[in-house]
């Protein structure tokens, strides 16, 4: 292999990664914050029921806004570097996500300066704000919540690979719409339950418990949302192969991703 091919390569899976890990942390960050799917398109709240009487909205994690990208990526990466280079980004992100929330818990305990306080101590309308008190609310989340989204996020990516890998086997390098949206749709229906039960049934406060209902609902409404990004998403998928066509040139791309499927056999 040449060094101009080798240099191309290795840029190729330095961007990947760049993407896949600023948009992975980015939506463990954000996704405190829970927002409602339909007022945000001026709709009124579904009011589904569910499962012994129990009604779900659309209320969603906002780190699902962001989730498309490392849905493309992780699919992009399945195909030119195979079981391997997912499995590398997936513990990569895995360890620099628990980073974050280590120094962030640290951040929290920080006493805070007299002069933050002071020019933060009212909101918008007047009325007393605690901006120290805000901060630590929105950026400590519970262990169970923590553990319970780097599991599913793991499992997700391990099976999302071993999926992909089964489907090509079956696809050759046609039908690229199949291969990516069969495996996004198999490894999130894991990941859609796996961080609820392990977060607010298995880890939760007895005070806090979800009940199975309630995780299996919730589960549900999140799983219908990411089937339909799933979906959508399709296209760009398509465009970001050509992209990478055209820098990889077509037959380093080929090669590229014939060697990253024949090296991806197995689930571990």
């Amino acid at each position: 292999m040449s060094s101009l091919t080798s240099s191309k390569k290795t840029n190729l899976f330095i961007v990947l990664c760049g993407i896949f890990l600023a948009n992975a942390i980015l939506a463990e960050m954000i996704g405190v914050k829970i927002f409602s799917l339909e007022q945000t398109f001026g709709f009124n709240p579904a009011q589904i029921p569910l499962l012994k009487g129990f009604v779900l909205d659309f209320n969603l994690t906002a780190g699902v806004v962001i989730w498309p990208a490392v849905f493309i990526t992780t699919d992009i990466i399945n195909e030119y570097f195979g079981k391997e280079g997912v499995k590398k980004i997936s513990y990569l992100t895995v360890a620099l996500i628990s980073y974050v929330f280590v120094v962030i818990w640290i951040v929290t305990y920080l006493a805070p300066a007299d002069f933050w306080l002071g020019i933060n101590s009212t909101d918008n309308n007047g009325g007393a704000f605690d901006v120290n008190y805000a901060f630590n609310k929105i950026f400590r989340q519970g262990a169970g919540i923590i553990i319970g989204s780097l599991v599913a996020f793991l499992v997700g990516q391990l099976l999302d690979v071993y999926v992909f890998h089964k489907l090509r086997k079956i696809t050759g390098s046609k039908m690229i719409w199949a291969r990516a949206t069969g495996s996004t749709l198999v490894s999130q229906l894991v990941d859609s339950f796996v961080v609820l039960f392990i977060a607010f049934y298995i880890l939760a406060p007895s005070n806090a418990q979800w009940s199975v209902q309630q995780v299996i609902s919730v589960g549900i409404i999140n799983y219908i949302y990411k089937f339909g990004i799933a979906i959508l998403i399709t296209p760009l998928l398509y465009v970001a192969h050509f992209i990478i066509d055209k820098y990889l040139g077509k037959e380093l791309a080929d090669q590229t991703a014939e060697e990253a499927a024949s090296k991806s056999e197995g689930f571990f």
